[in-house]
Formats: C-alpha cells, structure tokens, sequence
C-alpha cells in the first residue's frame, strides 16, 4: 500500500476541499486526501436551520475542549471542529463575511508579504457563486454559492439596522463589498436550501475525477521526513499504518488546532514542547502552536412583546413541520441560518476599522439548542473581534488519538476586558433606540442590575463562550516566530505547506469560514505555480468619522447606562 502522489492533502475541511478540486483539475496530477472524519449525509447537516445538532454532537465534531481558562475563572470551553468531509465547514453556523479590507492590510504588515486586501480581493471573487451576481466585489460564477437567506422577512432584522441608524451608524446594502462597516444584512453559504460547505462546492464535483483519491476514516499519525523534506505520510485506516509518498509536497490543512498538533507529532515544533511529550525533535520550530487566538462572545437577550420569534417555533410539532417543508421543497424557515441580519462598528474614535460585530437573532436561545424562557425574545451576539490575548496548541504525546493541551488565555488582556465592556453598553444604546418600541421587553440577560465594570467583568467571565474562530497557531511571517513563510511553505522544511486558518497572523473582523476559503484558493495558485490573479483595484469604503467619531456623526438619543 506503499503509493506515491503528487500531493498528499490532509484534511478534508473547509481548506482542504478547496485544495482537492483545484490540484486536480490538472488530469496529470495526482492526488490524495487523507480525512478521519465520514460521510455529510445527514439532514442535519445539510438543513441549514438544524445547525446546532452537528456543532454539539460527537459524530461530526472533534468537541475539543479548552484547559482551564484562568481569565474565565477556570471554566472549560467547547471547542468544536468539524469531523466530515468539509470539516467545519459542515458543521458551522454557515455565516459568510470575509472581514475588512483593512484586516488583509493587516496580515502584510506583520509579515505575510503579498496577503493585502487587493492581492485578496480576487480569490474571494474566484471562490464565489452570489445570487445577486458579480461586480468589483462579488464574485458570480465560483463553486461556493451565497445567499441573504430569507432576506430578514422577520421585522425583527430589519429593526436592528435601523436602530444601528438611529443610533448614529451608517447603513451598508453588502457588508462583503464596498462598505463592510455598519448595520445591514449578513451572508451565509446555502444554495437551494441547502448547506453549501466545501464539501459541497469543491470536494463533490471532483470526486469522479480518475487522479483524486479519498480516504475517510484514515488518521494522519506523522508527517515523513527524509533530512528536511517531507517526502510523504503515516497514517492509520481500520487498525493498520499505512505509508503514502509525496513526490512534490504534503499540505496540511487540519485546522488551527490539528494542524500544529499533527506538526508536533511529527518531530517538528518548540524544543521544549516535543521533549515533554516524548517526542523525537527532527525540526526546531518554535512558532508551532504558539499565537492561538479566537474571537468570543456573549449573548444580550431581551423579551419580546409580540409573539413573532423563533421561540415559537421550537417545540416538537413546529420543528416537524419546518422539517418537512425543507424535505419536500427546500424552503421555509429551515433554509436559513437565522443570522440575517448584524453590524460591524469601531468601539472607538481612533481606530481606522471596525472591531466589534454583530450578529442579530430573532430568538433567545443558545447554540446547544436550549431555550432561556418559554415566551417570546431575541438576542444579539457580540464580542471584540481584534483580541489581543493569545494562547497555544500543545501535544501531549506522541498518540495521534489523544487531544492535545488547548489553551486561547481569553480575556488575558484588558484590552480584551474593556472590549466586552463596550459590546454591552453599545449594544444596549442601540436596542434602546425607537425602531425597537413596538418589540423591546425586559432585558433577560444580563439584567439591568449588571452595569458596573466589575458587574460586566463577573458576568462575561461567567457566560462568556467561544464564537468558534480559532486561527494564528501556525503563523504566516517572516520572522523566527513565523511557522510557513508568505508562501505557506514550512520554514526550513521542503514539500511541506501549511494552508487553512491556522496561518491567518491576525483575527479578521468577521466569521473565518469565507477568508479561509479565499487562502486556500490563493494557495492552490501557489502549490500549482501557476500566475497569481492579478491585484484588484476596487476601491474601499471607509466610515465617514474616522479618527475623529466613533460613529458617523448623527446625534445619538440619549439614554440611561
């Protein structure tokens, strides 16, 4: 069983789908993909509403699990990863929003030389299929298909962008194009009613082709080295190693947890690290596991006085009904994530981009499914989405089935501290505005007695949860701490690329699912050698205040903090 490939890819996520289709369009090329998880086939992943089942089961999802946070008082925190063919993508909340121009920016200026928002711009373009159709922003024949979902039927959406105006914020008609900061509508992947993950897009449609090979259930134990060369793979498939050869490059695409702990268990990482673990030390590369960072968020969840939210349609013969409307026609409530509409602001007059989101629901309810009250509410989710705290992935052991130490050290900076303090007040200044008269009730959580700073502190590191954006454990740079260069290559090993969100050097201001698709689709340029797309010169919308405002200068009604 000793083959040899082209290209080894491993993981068959949201990255390495990407990887699959584009590396073997070439018919003289061929590829191998090792994934350990199975089949997507179930109507909870592929129902766009059923969400929450795949996220919190164990079938579909590797539930990793955090050490004990110190900034959250000790407490645990889930961390799911997407055990599929399409990986998390198949068992996210199917939000697509690329981030700021500005984030891309970002990522040249630490050190990931050609990732600016216009080398950028093009691969979200080739990815993307819009319902709306293309222009300087859009991209309108791609294999990933987005959609406005419902396009906020519900009067609920359309209420919070406008109390976001009244509160003294732009509007934005798209989010992902010109003018990503403001309140409008929010994007997802759905096609036909269905979950459009990568596997879906990409992996599919390629599947018949003679040069590309699946293996499911197969878990990678190590990556082979000859001197400094990756040369090819271990892995393990019903109880037996099996060895497969690379004759040009092994890409890694496990995520930004399984792709620094498969580098570990393969002897390359921090010294230190490795020799605690038992592991034999083939490539001193510090970087490894180190940069761990994820945006979090807190739910502020207030009644509603009329009987139009989501908490009416939760019991069991409401969901039995959305369910076959999805079965017999795919439409209805079940075709949408319910996240339809949100907003992006600057916490501060200074900043030159947003760095807090927003996703609106027209439900108080949680991830898990469970319900806070039995009448009639909603809910926006919120967080800071530039933290400054950072964490590490850790191997414990040589054992690929054990999971390694994870540990994001959330709200380890005041910084991060004093965003959660912001989310709230403003959050609460803009549900208070007028556009909510007819539908605000009282505020469920946190109450209106939770308002001092200490109050705020106590009741985020009590509630506070992950938004499930891990990403920077593998960083892209130039420097010593940086784990692949600008070129997703490994530094100092050869045949060996790092190419999902593990790389990405800063948090983008948005959900990761659409930027880690566009880095993938970069990255297959690069793997390929072929030409890379030329830079775009669309040009960006910035908020007028900049600098100056913290909003876009309209007066805000004055309410009580």
């Amino acid at each position: 069983m000793n083959e040899t490939y082209d290209f080894i890819i491993i993981g068959a996520g949201s990255a390495g789908c990407v990887l699959a289709n584009r590396l073997s369009e070439d018919p003289a090329t061929k590829v191998l993909v090792l994934e350990y998880g199975g089949s997507d086939k179930s109507i909870f992943i592929q129902m766009p509403t059923a969400l929450s089942i795949p996220m919190n089961g164990t079938k579909y999802n590797w539930k990793y699990m955090t050490l004990p946070e110190p900034g959250l008082d000790g407490r645990r925190v889930h961390c799911p990863r997407g055990k599929v063919i399409g990986g998390s993508s198949s068992i996210n909340g199917l939000v697509y929003m690329r981030g700021h121009a500005r984030d891309f920016d970002e990522w040249e200026e630490l050190g990931a030389r050609g990732w600016r928002y216009a080398n950028c711009l093009p691969y979200f373009q080739r990815a993307e299929n819009w319902q709306d159709g293309g222009d300087a922003y859009r991209g309108a024949s791609g294999p990933l298909a987005t959609n406005a979902g419902n396009r906020m039927k519900n009067p609920l959406y359309k209420a919070f962008v406008d109390a976001g105006h009244e509160a003294g914020y732009i509007t934005t008609q798209d989010p992902n194009g010109h003018m990503q900061e403001g309140f409008g509508p929010m994007h997802m992947t759905v096609k036909d009613g269905v979950r459009w993950s990568t596997a879906n897009a990409y992996l599919k449609p390629a599947m018949s082709r003679p040069n590309l090979t699946v293996v499911t259930h197969a878990m990678t134990r190590r990556v082979l080295l000859e001197g400094k060369r990756a040369i090819g793979v271990e892995y393990e498939l019903g109880g037996q190693r099996v060895v497969a050869k690379a004759s040009r490059e092994v890409l890694i695409s496990s995520g930004p947890i399984g792709s620094p702990h498969l580098l570990q268990r393969s002897g390359i990482g921090p010294a230190a690290v490795l020799q605690k673990a038992g592991v034999e030390l083939l490539h001193d590369l510090p970087g490894v596991g180190e940069n761990l960072q994820d945006h979090s968020e807190v739910y502020i969840q207030y009644a509603c006085k009329e009987p139009i939210t989501l908490n009416g349609k939760m019991g069991l013969l409401s969901r039995a009904l959305i369910g076959a409307e999805w079965l017999l026609f795919k439409k209805g409530l079940s075709v949408s994530n319910h996240f339809e509409s949100g907003g992006f602001i600057r916490s501060d007059a200074s900043l030159q981009w947003p760095d807090i989101q927003f996703h609106f629901l027209p439900a108080a309810m949680r991830y898990d499914g469970k319900k806070p009250l039995d009448g009639h509410g909603f809910m926006v989710l919120t967080g800071p989405n530039k933290p400054k705290s950072r964490g590490h992935v850790r191997l414990r052991s040589p054992e690929a089935h054990e999971q390694p130490d994870i540990l994001f050290n959330y709200l380890d900076r005041e910084e991060d501290r004093e965003g959660f303090r912001r989310c709230l007040r403003l959050t609460r200044e803009i549900i208070a505005q007028p556009a909510f008269d007819r539908f605000r009730g009282e505020e469920i959580a946190p109450g209106t007695n939770v308002r001092t700073n200490d109050e705020i502190d106590a009741w985020v590191r009590e509630t506070m949860e992950s938004t499930y954006h891990p990403c920077g454990s593998c960083r892209m740079g130039e420097d010593e701490m940086a784990v692949v260069d600008s070129e997703l290559r490994v530094r100092g090993i050869g045949g060996l690329r790092v190419i999902d969100s593990s790389v990405f050097p800063a948090e983008p201001n948005a959900n990761l699912n659409a930027p880690t698709i566009m880095l993938a689709e970069r990255g297959s340029d690069m793997v390929r050698g072929k030409p890379l797309l030329a830079a775009s010169n669309a040009q960006v919308g910035m908020a007028p205040g900049v600098g100056v405002s913290q909003r876009s200068g309209k007066p805000l009604r004055a309410v009580g903090q």
